[in-house]
């Protein structure tokens, strides 16, 4: 079994100790499987990643061990590697995060035993003004695909009709994802209070299959939850390209609006992403061309007298 190897991640080696180690056994997936993977998909998992904050979610043992949320870039790291210094005022305290402008730095996170990635919707030339709205389509236990897949229909009815863009992506698991780039002016609140206000018009022309209900105890579990939440500060999700830590290896994939009422989520896998990519390129690439405005969600939200309820922050 080789001890090290060494990769070439655009203009930096990067040494892989113990690429022989089994991550998702399952499938006979190795360390070496999976930087190989995310050097295939480069382009893509570098433009989702480029200057967010980014936190890790590693797995020293591979998947058959424990998970690890890891905020703070350890010291030690190459002095080519960059960071962004966030901060948890609840708490009184910072991290210094992974801020990923290259290859190297995504294949260096794989090194550290990363198997997913997990940005904010904010960069680093100011982390307190989100860039990214994120709509998350979060299906309940008893909410099957078909369910989910026609929200998402609503969801983009509701965004054309707004003459927004939304750009969306399989969640890995049983979810959908849409993206939509945003003017960087609006705190976390504002964005958050925005995207309420959006899933409240979505449940509003689907009502007998999505809820908004705050509390999940109190949610219809057969219907699909519209999660503004996850726009709260350092609130984070899959970002597009991360494969997920689970046995199937699924990735969190940019798909098509056509490709919505046929694509199953779990074919989308580290073995069948890359083909994809190759083929395709980044379904993502275009994201960053076009900022659009929330005036119009905040009109809604305040017309509506919209109050958002608490957010637990997390460190």
């Amino acid at each position: 079994m080789a001890t090290a190897t060494t990769v070439q991640a655009g203009d930096h080696e990067v040494r892989i100790s113990n690429p022989d180690r089994v991550y998702f056994p399952d499938l006979g997936l190795t360390k070496l499987d999976l930087v190989n993977y995310y050097l295939s998909v480069s382009d893509g998992i570098v433009r989702a990643l480029r200057e967010r904050p980014c936190m890790l979610h590693r797995f020293p043992s591979g998947l058959s061990g424990d998970k690890v949320h890891q905020k703070r870039v350890p010291n030690g790291a190459p002095p080519w590697l960059e960071t962004v210094r966030v901060t948890f005022p609840r708490y009184n305290r910072h991290a210094d995060e992974l801020c990923v402008t290259k290859p190297a730095d995504v294949i260096w996170a794989v090194q550290m035993s990363t198997v997913e990635f997990h940005p904010w919707n904010s960069r680093r030339a100011d982390t307190e003004k989100p860039d990214e709205w994120r709509i998350d389509l979060d299906p309940m236990p008893d909410c099957d695909y078909n369910r989910v897949r026609r929200v998402a229909e609503v969801a983009h009815e509701v965004l054309t009709d707004l003459g927004i863009t939304g750009y969306p992506k399989t969640s890995g698991g049983r979810g959908l994802h849409i993206y939509v780039r945003i003017r960087p002016q609006w705190s976390f609140g504002e964005v958050r209070r925005a995207a309420l206000a959006f899933a409240r018009e979505v449940e509003r022309r689907a009502p007998d299959e999505v809820t908004t209900t705050w509390w999940r105890k109190d949610r219809d579990p057969a219907k699909l939850f519209v999660d503004y939440n996850q726009n709260a500060r350092d609130h984070t999700i899959a970002s597009a390209y991360s494969v997920r830590g689970v046995p199937t290896a699924t990735v969190s994939t940019p798909i098509n609006w056509s490709e919505i009422p046929n694509a199953d989520p779990q074919d989308f896998t580290i073995k069948t992403v890359p083909d994809r990519f190759a083929r395709l390129g980044d379904l993502h690439a275009k994201i960053d061309e076009t900022e659009f405005t929330l005036d119009k969600l905040l009109e809604w939200a305040n017309r509506d007298g919209l109050e958002l309820p608490e957010d637990q922050p997390t460190d």
